[in-house]
């Protein structure tokens, strides 16, 4: 399989924008970073907008733009699909004119398989002036799609809706990562949307790249800890259904291979991958196996490393990191006088219980076990 490979290079004002990466060539890729970091200024170098000074940007093997040769393709040679923030929809065409002028030679069957993944059949007659706005942000996502595009890109799609709109919203979207055999560059701010969305993750920072790679890995690292309160940590591990228990209304998954845990019931045929998602708070230690508890999950774990805050150096909690398996952590948020109490050191072995899990595939369910 070719490779998605951006390497791009340019001067835009006191700040020199410098990017390699290679991505993945299917799902969903969110690009992170503050304000000014260069997220939207990079998807503008793929779709054409802009033009790198030095650098190499292809798609499947095809060149969109190379200083050493002067390529440079027009926008419209690219095949790459642009959702902005607002939907920017023609007022003076329908909801199918606006459908149909992002593809050039439609069948039929096509626009029938745009309009069922999302959910927009019933609204070909309209205008969009009779929409609302996550509506609109369907039928814009569907033009893009009707282009037919090798790529594409995905501007803050969610940015102007408001709370109930990006939950109308948020399912379809779900459904590209599945359903559309492109690559999709995410622009957003929102790490609940990068969570539920993403399978890979860019973080840019002044026009650079500081990381990148799987979700599951890059948000417990370094570069991700500003974004989140000492309060708000968490972790990600892709886990596989294992089986359900119907009595008690539970769904037993396997994260990596060894660890298992049990969740609320979660709608999944065994097999299937879905995202877990554990907050430190929910996780407690101890230096023996509890018996005759009544949490359901435990772990036999490894202090991997114990973080204090730096922003708050007299907080009264700190951060251990558990080791559960070859490059996976589970993080514990414990206070200090725990961690004296316990005498935690490097290497000591311990058992995380966990009180709380979040499942994210089709939707997040936020699900609490009974204790």
């Amino acid at each position: 399989m070719s490779n998605f490979i951006i390497s791009a290079q340019k001067s835009l004002g006191d700040t020199y924008f410098d990017i390699d990466l290679t991505l993945p060539n299917r799902g969903i890729t969110a690009i992170f970073g503050r304000s000014g970091a260069g997220k939207t200024t990079l998807i503008n170098m793929i779709a054409g907008l802009v033009k790198p000074e030095q650098g190499h940007i292809a798609i499947n093997g095809k060149v969109l733009f190379d200083h050493q040769t002067q390529t440079h393709l027009p926008i419209h040679k690219r095949r790459v699909g642009y959702v902005f923030q607002d939907s920017r929809l023609f007022p003076h065409y329908t909801v199918q004119g606006n459908l149909k002028y992002g593809g050039q030679a439609l069948s039929a069957a096509e626009l029938e398989e745009v309009c069922q993944l999302l959910d927009i059949k019933h609204l070909l007659k309209r205008y969009p002036r009779e929409l609302s706005g996550g509506e609109k942000q369907r039928v814009a996502i569907g033009r893009a799609l009707l282009s037919q595009p090798d790529l594409l890109l995905m501007d803050e799609p969610l940015a102007s809706l408001d709370l109930p709109r990006k939950r109308e919203v948020m399912p379809y979207l779900e459904q590209l990562a599945d359903k559309v055999d492109i690559p999709i560059l995410y622009v957003t701010h929102s790490l609940s949307e990068i969570v539920r969305l993403a399978q890979h993750i860019v973080m840019l920072d002044s026009g650079s790249v500081i990381e990148s790679g799987e979700l599951t890995q890059v948000w417990q690292s370094h570069a991700m800890r500003p974004w989140q309160s000492f309060t708000e940590q968490s972790s990600l591990f892709e886990a596989q259904v294992v089986e359900h228990n119907p009595r008690y209304g539970l769904t037993q998954v396997l994260l990596g291979d060894n660890y298992t845990l049990w969740t609320q019931h979660y709608d999944a045929k065994p097999g299937s991958k879905l995202r877990v998602q554990i907050r430190a708070s929910d996780v407690s230690l101890t230096l023996s196996q509890p018996k005759d508890s009544s949490i359901r999950n435990i772990l036999k774990t490894f202090v991997v490393s114990i973080e204090h805050c730096q922003q708050a150096p007299d907080r009264q909690s700190v951060i251990v990191e558990l080791g559960i398996g070859p490059n996976q952590t589970l993080s514990a948020s414990i206070t200090r006088w725990a961690l004296d109490e316990l005498e935690l050191k490097q290497g000591m072995e311990v058992f995380a219980q966990i009180k709380g899990v979040s499942i994210s595939q089709r939707d997040i369910s936020h699900s609490h076990l009974p204790q």
